[in-house]
């Protein structure tokens, strides 16, 4: 389950956390470098003392001797913080004067030329030392020396250091953290606001969002709204007006059937009931066909912005629609012709609705045309798909090419009985299809060629 995500704690997060890191980085660098820096300063005390003992080294007949008085001894080892302590030996490995526990390198695997730094323990406590080789003039033996001191003076040196570096660093992090919460809580006023104002808007209030309210990096979302909110009442408005033009639509044929069956109650005779039975068949007959227009445009129309489309071989769907309306084209007496090159087109589309769409355009040709006309339905590939119908009727007159695709929309004087459905519905479905409607004379002496370009 996903949790809601605060625009406010993740732009915090990506703000502080860098500096969080850094702070990190920095206190671990700054560890590395103060230790180098600390070792590097008390080593050179600590080298100062193992060379204070080189003048205590004496030869007296031949032989290497101490003479460390206590005092001196005690001038050494004081230190307030840190206790000290050293060895002195020959080459012979033989104690000269000191602590026997002073840890000391392994002699043949150390470079000697230079004082040697190491850590070890001593007493169980970690120690700092120096050791080195002293010639001694006059003899054939050499001495070693090593100092060892705690290393208290440089932990806390280390940690007076981190802190001067650090503190100020996490002081920083602790008001940067402050003012950038502060920020983004005025920062984000503003939409609060703005949410506030939309969730007390009525249901029915469409209007679109004023751009004065929000950031400019907010607008492209709050056009995205906008957008959709006109499109949201382009489409209310559209269904109303549909709603309205269904409900005239129906009125007459109703008015009609209902007229009509009056008349019939006041016969007596079969025969005198016959004409208005006759009328009734005919309302019913409108209302049907009208009602399925209408289930057909509303199938058309997308509700959630997307549609299934699927292969679709519009050779063999139009050959067998053309096939079915046959009858119907010779009962007027017309001829309906389909013509084909290729044997198989397929095109993405949804199989129903194109077959209500050719379906149209065949039962407005066969309405609109003349007797004896003709009605040719056409497919091509080159270089699309094209569906194309053309017949010899009266055509379309130009200046009313625009409005013919309207719902309910008839041209005065036209002939029979349509509700002005048929090409209205071929309009959306072939706007659902992502398809190009191009109307133009036909090839014929007059008429109309509908082409359907996919």
């Amino acid at each position: 389950m996903n949790r809601n995500r605060s625009l406010k704690a993740e732009m915090l997060f990506r703000l502080i956390i860098p500096l969080i890191l850094f702070v990190i980085f920095d206190g671990i660098l700054s560890y590395f470098v103060t230790l180098h820096y600390v070792d590097e300063a008390y080593d050179r005390w600590l080298l100062d003392s193992a060379e204070s003992l080189i003048q205590e080294i004496k030869v007296r007949e031949g032989k290497v001797s101490i003479d460390l008085p206590d005092a001196a001894l005690e001038i050494f080892k004081w230190d307030e913080g840190d206790k000290t302590f050293f060895k002195i030996t020959s080459s012979s490995n033989e104690m000269l004067a000191g602590d026997p526990s002073v840890p000391e390198p392994p002699k043949l695997k150390t470079d000697w030329s230079k004082p040697l730094f190491f850590n070890d323990k001593m007493y169980g406590e970690p120690v700092r030392i120096v050791s080195m080789l002293i010639t001694i003039n006059d003899t054939s033996t050499d001495a070693y020396i090593h100092v060892a001191e705690t290393l208290n003076k440089r932990r806390a040196m280390m940690i007076d250091i981190l802190l001067a570096d650090l503190i100020p660093q996490i002081i920083l992090i602790l008001l940067t953290s402050i003012y950038l919460l502060t920020g983004l809580t005025k920062g984000l006023k503003p939409l609060h606001l703005l949410a506030n104002k939309i969730a007390q808007r009525s249901s029915r209030d469409l209007s679109p969002i004023p751009e004065q309210l929000v950031f400019l990096e907010v607008r492209t979302l709050t056009n995205t709204i906008n957008d959709l909110l006109e499109a949201h009442t382009q489409a209310i408005a559209n269904q109303q007006r549909f709603i309205a033009n269904a409900a005239h639509q129906l009125r007459t044929p109703l008015a009609g059937l209902k007229l009509q069956a009056e008349r019939a109650l006041r016969e007596k005779d079969i025969a005198a009931m016959k004409p208005a039975l006759q009328q009734i068949q005919n309302s019913a007959d409108r209302m049907s066909h009208l009602t399925t227009q209408l289930l057909v445009l509303a199938k058309s129309e997308l509700i959630n912005g997307t549609y299934d489309l699927v292969p679709v071989n519009l050779h063999q769907l139009a050959k067998n629609i053309c096939m079915e309306w046959v009858p119907k084209a010779l009962s007027k007496g017309l001829k309906l012709a389909f013509e084909s090159i290729e044997d198989d087109l397929y095109v993405q589309g949804d199989e129903v609705l194109l077959r209500e769409l050719l379906i149209n355009l065949i039962d407005n040709a066969i309405n609109y045309s003349g007797k004896d006309g003709n009605i040719i339905v056409k497919l091509n590939s080159n270089p699309t798909a094209c569906l194309t119908v053309e017949d010899d009727g009266a055509g379309i007159p130009e200046k009313e090419i625009h409005k013919i695709f309207e719902r309910f929309y008839r041209i005065p004087g036209s002939a029979g009985n349509g509700c002005g459905l048929g090409l209205a519905i071929v309009k959306e479905i072939a706007d659902l299809h992502n398809a190009r409607i191009q109307l133009g004379n036909s090839e014929f002496r007059s008429g109309t060629r509908i082409d359907l370009i996919f």
